[in-house]
């Protein structure tokens, strides 16, 4: 079996356009993200993210927050990394954004879980950050897991989550809200929010 590092080497992304071009016969596709490509690795339970050629700088910072939550059941574990790669458990599970697409329930419960998860964070000096319904996981086992730490140390205060919590209790939990909701819907609403053309919190 190759090792993580060739397995990352086999990894081929164009530069221009972060396409993929190539990847190893024992790895699977699952994800692609805005900065990297994540794939199971065959006949295991770990997955490897590789960053795209104009990010990699993002593999360390993010391994290096890892192993400062490695304590911390509520994130994957980090058995390796280097220069373009990080490897770590792999989720079965849905994100919320998938969940909230199919229509599967996310609790009150699990909310609180996310609000845990990321106070323990926060006690180890982080400054949870860019928490959205993508990288936020129920498992196949009903548990929280959260991903994509890379943002974790930065200084700005970043009210997603609070935001994401105050349109659940205004609408998600209403019995009349739709909890089954087409993916470009999610994501026009998700457009506008970024470009602060709507405000949950300025309504909670």
């Amino acid at each position: 079996m190759k090792t993580y590092q060739e397995l990352a080497n086999t990894v081929v992304i164009s530069p221009k356009k972060n396409r993929l071009l190539h990847y190893d016969d024992s790895l699977k596709l699952v994800g692609t993200g805005r900065s990297a490509f994540v794939f199971l690795i065959n006949n295991s339970s770990k997955a490897i993210k590789v960053f795209f050629p104009n990010y990699t700088y993002i593999a360390k910072e993010e391994a290096d927050i890892y192993i400062a939550l490695h304590d911390i059941s509520y994130f994957p574990t980090v058995y390796d990394s280097g220069l373009n790669y990080i490897v770590m458990d792999f989720i079965e599970g849905r994100t919320l954004f998938e969940c909230v697409n199919q229509g599967i329930p996310i609790t009150a419960e699990h909310i609180k879980e996310i609000d845990a998860a990321l106070l323990l964070a926060s006690n180890k000096g982080l400054n949870p950050s860019d928490i959205h319904l993508r990288n936020i996981f129920i498992t196949s086992t009903n548990e929280i897991k959260l991903i994509d730490v890379a943002r974790f140390r930065q200084t700005k205060d970043c009210t997603q989550w609070s935001d994401l919590k105050s349109a659940y209790v205004l609408y998600y939990k209403k019995r009349y809200f739709p909890k089954k909701i087409p993916a470009p819907v999610m994501n026009t609403v998700a457009f506008f929010y970024k470009k602060q053309l709507i405000s949950f919190s300025k309504m909670g």
